[in-house]
């Protein structure tokens, strides 16, 4: 009988946890996790973690600094739980100002740091829009690492290998939803689901081109899309998928390999070319803007509740 399909994805693919629970992060053991707004809003939400909640929210300077209070808090609690990487991400609202993430970047690896976490251990997650893309290149330079997130195309792909980032994150299961919603009667399943596709490509961009930058394939709908994905660098997994791999026993077979850099990597983009490539592709100027929209939909609602028990 074969293992069942987490034990043997974690043998080709750096499994990471795709939440704040940190009850699922002790059950299934990623090496990394990482977290979002909507996350950070959920672990928040906890009963348990209300009155320190509160005791962060008075002892604030401002809602900033206690957005970031709480998420450098559950990231650090995290950190004790994973051996490698924990990503934070800088406020979607600073997606389109590449001073500011800079900015919000540091203070939240200063952050870390007075936890006694070291640099080397955060992502620093950035919406990648050409602005954000700018920030992650200076912080790059600086030693942060970097995550690039709200990834759909491969504009988008190419200038975050361009700007040396450490890892990005191709979303998956969101290129699915666009294209099931444009052509409800098309059969995605399997080899021909479009998110899958995506990752593919951009895997074999890097790879063949020799890009050190990561692939972490993100936002999954099934395990099938997981499954079809087996070997790539990183996966990023919500609970309740790690839960379906963790009690599916299947032979798995590897579907990506790393190639040998067989050519140059293509000329760098400007401003104009990346912008120009992205407004071409509807699926991810759509996705890209609708992301950053729900992602600061949760995070006012975390300043909401913030300020409510800053003022309790």
């Amino acid at each position: 009988m074969a293992d069942d399909l987490l034990s043997q994805l974690k043998t080709m693919t750096t499994v990471v946890a795709d939440t704040g629970d940190l009850e699922a992060i002790r059950r299934f053991q990623p090496t990394d996790a990482t977290t979002n707004p909507s996350l950070i809003l959920q672990a928040a939400q906890q009963p348990e973690r209300r009155a320190r909640l509160a005791e962060i929210a008075r002892s604030a300077t401002d809602i900033n600094d206690a957005l970031d209070a709480v998420a450098v808090e559950i990231g650090s609690e995290i950190s004790e739980l994973v051996p490698g990487y924990v990503s934070t991400e800088v406020s979607a609202r600073l997606s389109f100002d590449t001073g500011a993430t800079l900015a919000r970047a540091r203070s939240l690896i200063e952050r870390y740091g007075r936890q006694g976490i070291a640099p080397e251990r955060i992502l620093i997650k950035v919406a990648a829009t050409w602005e954000g893309i700018q920030a992650a290149k200076v912080l790059e330079r600086e030693g942060i690492h970097t995550n690039l997130t709200l990834l759909f195309s491969f504009a988008q792909a190419q200038a975050c290998a361009d700007a040396g980032v450490t890892l990005v994150s191709p979303f998956v299961g969101r290129i699915l939803d666009w294209h099931k919603a444009q052509e409800p009667d098309t059969d995605f399943s399997g080899e021909r689901d479009p998110g899958v596709q995506s990752v593919r490509r951009i895997y074999e961009l890097f790879k063949g081109h020799g890009y050190e930058t990561v692939v972490m394939g993100a936002s999954f709908r099934n395990s099938g899309e997981i499954l079809a994905l087996a070997g790539c660098d990183r996966l990023t997994i919500s609970p309740a998928l790690l839960g379906e791999l963790a009690d599916t026993k299947a032979p798995l077979q590897r579907q990506l390999t790393p190639l040998e850099a067989e050519t140059e990597a293509p000329e760098p983009q400007d401003e104009a070319e990346f912008r120009w490539a992205l407004n071409e592709d509807a699926m991810a100027t759509e996705k890209l803007a609708e992301g950053i929209r729900k992602f600061m939909a949760d995070q006012r609602k975390l300043e909401t509740l913030l300020g409510e028990l800053r003022q309790s």
